[in-house]
């Protein structure tokens, strides 16, 4: 007979299973999941109901047209939250970036100062990126009133803080040769990041910008909930008016824009590679 050799780690997994078990169970009580509920006859005949009203779908011109300009809107969002994210987000990666840092080299007058700014950097970007773009779209909804306009500034403040901590990690994980030779040699910061890592980061840098397109899209939609325009608004005034027709016409544009969307990023991506 064969004696399999024993898995050295097979107790260290099963005890971390048994241990997320334990962790996990109490907190889906907390949580009140109940699946059970969805199977209970009255619900499923509420849930029936509801989606009985989602046909047929609403198919006439003046809606089509409606629903294909606020199509544009979402992606006009979109586009310029992560526009002005970018905006946002590269000068504050170029201070973070400890790859960039003179002192790192040898230290240099003023050094103290700019470690203290690179810390206030950094809070400053957990800020931006902690708080969601949901929850900034309310905000600026409160503070400009209803439109696309805060719906803009919402993906521009949040995915501007996670463009520049993911652009810093991206820059500090790239090979740091040529940098050290241009700061060694008298150089700028712009001058290094342009000459010394850019070269070996745009691509990558590129592709994460176009994937967080990718998502700012699917946002901008969540964010017209709460009036910041685009597809999710006349959603949420077609589900006010329980109407179903309409509903299910949206629900359609959005499916079609997100595979649009997936399929415009993942070629871009297959270009850049």
């Amino acid at each position: 007979m064969i004696a399999h050799p024993r898995d050295p780690q097979a107790l260290r997994r099963a005890s971390g299973l048994l241990v997320a078990m334990l962790v996990m169970w109490p907190l889906l009580r907390l949580s009140q999941f109940s699946p059970s509920t969805l199977f209970e006859v009255d619900n499923l005949k509420v849930i029936g109901g509801f989606l009985r009203t989602f046909l047929p779908p609403e198919v006439s011109a003046e809606f089509l047209g409606y629903v294909a300009k606020a199509t544009l809107e979402t992606l006009a969002i979109a586009t310029a939250g992560i526009a002005l994210a970018f905006v946002i987000a590269a000068p504050l990666a170029t201070v973070m970036t400890s790859s960039l840092s003179v002192s790192r080299i040898g230290p240099g007058p003023g050094h103290r100062g700019r470690a203290a700014l690179r810390v206030g950097v950094r809070g400053l970007v957990l800020l931006l990126r902690g708080v969601p773009e949901l929850v900034w779209a309310l905000v600026f909804v409160r503070a400009l009133g209803l439109g696309a306009t805060a719906g803009v500034l919402a993906l521009a403040v949040t995915y501007g803080g996670m463009l520049a901590k993911v652009y810093t990690e991206i820059l500090e994980s790239s090979d740091t040769r040529a940098v050290d030779a241009l700061l060694g040699g008298g150089s700028e910061r712009l001058v290094a990041l342009a000459y010394g890592l850019l070269p070996n980061a745009a691509q990558e840098l590129v592709s994460y910008t176009v994937y967080r397109w990718e998502c700012a899209i699917r946002a901008s939609v969540v964010m017209g909930f709460v009036g910041a325009g685009g597809l999710g608004q006349v959603m949420d005034q077609a589900m006010k008016m329980l109407d179903g027709g309409e509903t299910a016409t949206i629900m359609l544009v959005f499916l079609l824009l997100v595979l649009l969307a997936d399929a415009l990023s993942a070629r871009l991506r297959k270009l850049m590679a």
